[in-house]
């Protein structure tokens, strides 16, 4: 369980974010927020409020960024995205949980005995959705959006993006000294600062030692988070003249080196794929390669519904690399079959929350389902309508900042766009065998649709002039002076 000084960094979040609004830029403020809770904030404790969704290091840091930049600040920060097809899905996200809760009021019930009653088993963990349950699920599905709402107004400018890749990098070398440390002595500074270990410890095993987790919920979210900080650095290499390039150069061949010892096998390809094109390829190759993922991970679980995907050609591929990968991708298989055929039953907006979504035993309630893609989770508990709702609003944005490279010369384009692109896109790839969806995705993702619509719509983010500010300015206001004329 987690111990007091966890639940003392939860409470004490905000009061330092608040010192970081006032001591350094919006926008650095906004990522050391988001981006600094994630990483350094303790997994699974969490704040469990009546009649709101859970607070944990996820929640706390984006609601303290948002209401600090628009109530304290001030800040414009829109909800709703100028393109069209952005803001409907926006919409369905937002409200197709009402759907969702009222098609699930019935409790779930188990036979504990063959052929006696039917009972509720237990009552608290399997009820039905109420009314109640509606506020809570759709502040969840708000708080989740905030950081994507946040970087489409603050850092979607190709300065802003260039900020964000530079925290990014930083971050990920800060984060690189406790990584190696646990590479070296095994993953325990979560237990010696929060008192817990967040996860299976065998699976921090691999390969004759151990890969890293420190704060984070899994290596595999460690993992993913080096690969992003690796295309971060490759970018600033590539956009920066001597010596610079040289200090971004060396920092990117040493979070590589981090990246390895992860000891990864997807985060790994990942970067050996794309850290050349960020290095070397063309604004245009690099949006197709991030276009051609986003559309891998959004038909993938079409296909795999519909029993198209080769699994058995899968599982013979991989088990000629490795016999041991080649068993947890089966084991992933098996639940997904068992997820699929459970979803089945509510195909459009899912069984909802409580764990209804999960293939449990009809008599004892136990569960017998182990998801872990992001997909397979949306898809039991929101449906086929919040499952296209949230890949449409991870996937849109690379479709839309396609559609204007091809409209724009590649030296007018931000040249942090497209590598944002493909840390998105690598994530939606990944989430396709784990959850791996965290607020920093939402952030590239929203930089990448507000970039995508600055170049779609130009001044969209322009501050309007005010001439007067309310009755008295315009009562107290000097005449204008009349110009002498020059004929």
């Amino acid at each position: 369980m987690p111990n007091a000084l966890a639940y003392l960094m939860l409470i004490a979040w905000p009061v330092i974010t608040y010192k970081l609004f006032q001591r350094v830029s919006l926008q650095q403020a906004i990522l050391w927020c988001v981006i600094g809770g994630y990483l350094f904030l303790p997994p699974l404790a969490v704040f469990d409020l009546p009649l709101v969704p859970d607070m944990d290091k996820d929640s706390i840091p984006a609601v303290v960024a948002f209401v600090i930049c628009a109530y304290i600040l001030r800040k414009r920060v829109e909800i709703w995205p100028r393109h069209p097809v952005m803001r409907a899905l926006v919409a369905i996200f937002l409200g197709s949980v009402i759907a969702t809760v009222l098609t699930n009021g019935d409790p779930i019930v188990f036979r504990v005995i063959e052929n006696a009653e039917p009972i509720v088993f237990p009552t608290y963990a399997l009820p039905g959705l109420r009314w109640r349950d509606l506020g809570s699920v759709m502040i969840n599905q708000m708080i989740v959006l905030l950081p994507f709402f946040l970087a489409r107004r603050y850092l979607s400018h190709p300065d802003q993006q260039r900020q964000l890749v530079m925290v990014l990098m930083v971050a990920g070398l800060i984060y690189s000294i406790p990584s190696l440390f646990e590479v070296r002595f095994s993953p325990q500074i979560n237990t010696w600062v929060y008192g817990f270990f967040q996860h299976d410890f065998s699976q921090t095993m691999r390969q004759g030692g151990f890969r890293p987790i420190v704060f984070l919920p899994h290596s595999l979210w460690l993992a993913l988070f080096m690969l992003m900080s690796v295309l971060a650095a490759t970018a600033l290499a590539r956009s920066a003249e001597d010596p610079d390039r040289r200090r971004y150069t060396i920092a990117a061949v040493y979070l590589f080196g981090v990246l390895v010892l992860c000891k990864s096998i997807a985060s790994l390809v990942y970067g050996l794929i794309f850290t050349p094109f960020v290095a070397m390829a063309s604004y245009r190759m690099q949006m197709r390669l991030a276009l051609a993922l986003g559309v891998v991970a959004i038909v993938y679980p079409m296909l795999r519904n519909l029993g198209l995907v080769p699994v058995d050609a899968i599982l013979a591929q991989a088990q000629a690399f490795s016999p041991e990968r080649a068993q947890s991708l089966g084991f992933r298989f098996t639940n997904e079959a068992l997820m699929l055929d459970r979803a089945a039953d509510k195909p459009w907006f899912g069984w909802g929350g409580w764990g209804r979504n999960l293939v449990r035993n009809l008599e004892s309630g136990e569960i017998e389902s182990i998801p872990d893609g992001r997909w397979i989770l949306v898809f039991g508990t929101f449906g086929w309508v919040g499952y296209i709702a949230e890949m449409g609003l991870l996937a849109g944005p690379l479709v839309l900042l396609w559609q204007q490279v091809r409209r724009h010369a590649a030296s007018t384009l931000s040249p942090f766009a497209a590598p944002l692109a493909l840390m998105l896109a690598a994530t939606l790839v990944d989430m396709l065998l784990n959850a791996t969806l965290t607020p920093v995705t939402w952030l590239c993702a929203g930089s990448v649709l507000g970039y995508a619509e600055r170049l779609r719509y130009p001044g969209l983010f322009t501050p309007k002039r005010q001439l007067f500010d309310g009755h008295q300015a315009l009562a107290t206001a000097p005449p204008p002076r009349k110009r002498r004329s020059v004929l």
